[in-house]
């Protein structure tokens, strides 16, 4: 029996548990009972069974990871929790090198002192006094601080106290720093992060640098959104996400220089991968991978036999200890489950390929086995993705809300081709700090691969189905159908054959299609409000022609990224006609990425604010895709058949402000039609209502995401709409919608939904 797996997988469920149970308040009588089981049943059950020993090491792990987390959130979380609101004189040491921020300034990672004599790893927010710190200095500033379990408008998340950093500061005044004659050691990691990043700069031209250096390093900021938007539906985001593909890669490579089982192979693939764990950033993915290695690595020095579960079950055990909240870590979950799904099924699915391939036994002949060299390549790559997606793909959807389907096929295309351009970035980039000339030479056969590699990714993500998007009701039946046919497979004894839950997932996934194109396609006229956070995305459907209104927000996801998931889940991979009804950013910020993802026949502009970036942004990427772009300076009707058109009315005024000078949409399928004002606000809407041959339509999309200077009793009294659908962001700065405007509806007698309760919804209408 695996003693220490049992004990850590026990250990993590109670760590697990509490972080996404909130148990925090339970911890220590949860730990004491757990302890007091644990002690009956060492003396109720008597003799030595596997069933005792089970029960016990599961008692103490779970009680184990109950008492730690207690500990630990008391010990290192307490003291920043103290800090929460309070601006204080802050002393502490810098971490990392600094980035610029979003909206200017630096922004760095250090280690603050606290009162409790206790560290705080803390992201600092600093002027123009923080662009030359370094790892290893010393500084002392004024600083407003806020616990990292939220955001600064008070929203919870995750995402920093994951990644260990229980503090934000905003930093005022004068920046005092100190610097050490000598780095210290444990920050020479990050020096040799920053040369080696600058050596693959160096090394490789610039259209493929960001690629390498994210392969290599796992640092994404030169990666543009729309590749890395490919790389996700390609399915192969963990290319430029360090992991154990990489640590294996280079373990490889040191056992291939220096030999299997020696004691020298050991000892520096041990000071190797703790080195690079550092040069990635020590995240939960590498550090799982590091443990892992080392720990086969040691095993047979120390004559203990190599069991994977048991490697990764001390990982989980060793992260979890180091931080409790990396639980949350989206990316220590991807890791572990990709590995756990390996270990589970990978060899099955391996054995049983070369079985119905007949390559189950080993030639001798030495032609014979270079000529199923590509075959076996084949049958492992296949094996360890799907096994990896085991897991994953659940985890995926959870999270990111998509599922590639194309993700076997692009590791089969890629994945021979990535451990090669990783051991060329690692070896031209380490050579460039010293020598640029010579590593440029050794870079030029890797820039080939790496612009072989971006080519098949940019391919295999371009068809509409290479990705689903669990938007889709139907897309989320099918998986769960999915799972459940692997299971039902599983637990289904005696020989059977793979064969029938294939085709019944085949089956059922083009019906979740159909049925998906069908319910967007019912009825002559179709909305849909995109949830984009604080902004708007409405796509219309009038008969078969697909109009978007707008393409901005401030969700998470691009907004672009948004709608092109939608658009494809429904098969198609473009649309006929973009509108845009003014140029603020919550409205047409995603038009950028939209526009390179997706196929427009036709961009229709005000033809106001000359000079506006997002305007001159959108041209931009509206000339290099060569869209027809069309300024509306005159009320437009475009007649789609006798019954369906789609009016887009020209701005009401002359001057005023960017909401007032925009354009409005009124898309009409017999009596069923569908108002669209953009941020259009009173006089607009007055103007609108008084001079417009505006019909009573059954939908409104509510102007300004439901601001009380818009949806004018006047404008309600004329359209007369039975539904009110507003596109909003929760908790927004806003305060939208206002209370005003949703009495005026309910007065109006119009059903109201909203993004920010209800998510996207989807409207079909009659003629």
């Amino acid at each position: 029996m695996r003693i220490l797996a049992t004990f850590a997988f026990s250990f993590a469920a109670a760590v697990f548990l509490t972080i996404y149970g909130g148990l925090d308040a339970f911890l220590l009588p949860l730990g004491g009972a757990l302890v007091l089981a644990a002690v009956i049943v060492r003396l109720a059950v008597r003799g030595r069974s596997r069933g005792r020993t089970r029960a016990l090491l599961m008692l103490t792990g779970l009680a184990a990871g109950f008492l730690w987390t207690a500990l630990y959130l008391a010990a290192f979380f307490q003291p920043a929790r103290e800090l929460d609101g309070r601006t204080v004189r802050m002393a502490a040491t810098v971490a990392d090198w600094p980035q610029t921020g979003t909206y200017g300034g630096y922004v760095v990672v250090v280690r603050a002192d606290t009162e409790r004599r206790v560290k705080v790893s803390a992201i600092l927010y600093i002027d123009e006094q923080g662009a030359d710190l370094r790892p290893g200095d010393r500084i002392e500033t004024i600083v407003h601080c806020t616990l990292g379990d939220r955001t600064f408008s008070g929203e919870r998340i995750s995402y920093y106290t994951a990644k260990g950093i229980f503090l934000r500061g905003q930093a005022y005044g004068r920046l005092e720093r100190e610097r050490p004659e000598r780095v210290p050691p444990q920050y020479w990691a990050a020096w040799a992060s920053r040369a080696l990043k600058e050596g693959i700069d160096a090394a490789f031209p610039e259209d493929v640098s960001g690629f390498v250096r994210a392969l290599v390093t796992g640092n994404r900021d030169n990666l543009t959104d729309e590749f890395t938007t490919s790389l996700e539906r390609a399915g192969l985001s963990h290319t430029v996400a360090v992991s154990g593909m990489h640590l294996a890669f280079l373990a490889s490579l040191l056992t291939a220089l220096l030999g299997r089982g020696k004691r020298t192979t050991a000892v520096f693939t041990i000071l190797w991968v703790g080195l690079f764990c550092g040069i990635a950033g020590n995240t939960p993915s590498v550090l799982r991978a590091a443990v892992m290695i080392l720990m086969l690595q040691l095993a047979p020095l120390l004559d203990r036999e190599r069991d994977g579960p048991t490697a990764l079950a001390l990982a989980l055990l060793l992260l979890l200890g180091a931080n409790p909240f990396s639980a949350a870590h989206i990316g220590l979950q991807l890791s572990f489950a990709a590995v756990a799904g390996i270990l589970l099924v990978s060899d099955r699915i391996q054995d049983w390929l070369l079985v119905r391939f007949h390559m189950e036994k080993r030639p001798k002949n030495l032609g014979e086995r270079l000529a199923r060299t590509a075959p076996c390549f084949v049958i492992s790559t296949v094996s360890a993705t799907l096994g990896a997606s085991v897991l994953t793909v659940p985890l995926v959807a959870l999270h990111f809300r998509i599922v590639s389907l194309i993700a076997p096929l692009s590791n089969l295309l890629t994945l021979w081709a990535i451990g090669f351009l990783f051991l060329g970035g690692l070896g031209a980039g380490t050579l460039a700090v010293a020598l640029p000339g010579p590593a440029a030479v050794l870079a030029v056969p890797f820039t080939w691969l790496a612009r072989y590699l971006q080519w098949v990714v940019e391919l295999v993500s371009r068809p509409a189905l290479a990705a689903l998007s669990m938007q889709s009701v139907c897309y989320c039946a099918w998986l769960v159908l999915v799972y459940g046919l692997l299971l039902a497979s599983v637990r289904t004894r005696g020989k059977r054959s793979l064969w029938p839950p294939l085709l019944s997932g085949a089956v059922c996934l083009a019906l979740a299609v159909g049925l998906t194109r069908a319910a967007f396609n019912l009825g002559d006229l179709g909305v849909a409000v995109l949830d984009v956070g604080q902004g708007q995305c409405v796509l219309v459907r009038t008969g078969r022609f697909f109009t978007l209104v707008d393409c901005g927000g401030d969700s998470q996801d691009d907004p672009g990224d948004k709608v092109a998931d939608y658009v494809q889940s429904l098969g198609r991979s473009s649309i006929d006609l973009l509108v845009v009804s003014h140029y603020h950013a919550d409205h047409a910020n995603g038009i950028p990425q939209l526009l390179r993802r997706l196929e427009v026949g036709k961009l229709a502009l005000p033809d106001v604010e000359e000079d506006d970036p997002l305007r001159e942004a959108i041209l931009t990427c509206a000339g290099e895709r060569g869209v027809e772009v069309v300024f509306i300076r005159e009320d437009t009707c475009i007649d789609l058949s006798e019954e369906d058109k789609l009016t887009i009315f020209a701005p009401m005024a002359q001057a005023g402000t960017a909401n007032e000078l925009g354009l409005t949409v009124l898309a009409s399928a017999g009596e069923a039609g569908a108002l669209i004002t953009g941020d259009m606000e009173r006089e607009g809407e007055l103007c609108l209502a008084g001079k417009k041959e505006l019909p009573a339509v059954g939908l409104l999309v509510v102007g300004h995401h439901g601001s009380d200077t818009s949806t004018t009793q006047e404008l309600l009294d004329r359209v007369k709409p039975r539904l009110a659908l507003i596109s909003v962001g929760q908790n927004n700065k806003y305060g939208h919608p206002a209370q005003s405007t949703l009495e005026r509806l309910d007065r109006a007698g119009a059903d109201i939904y909203r993004t920010d309760l209800y998510g996207t919804i989807e409207v079909q209408m009659k003629k």
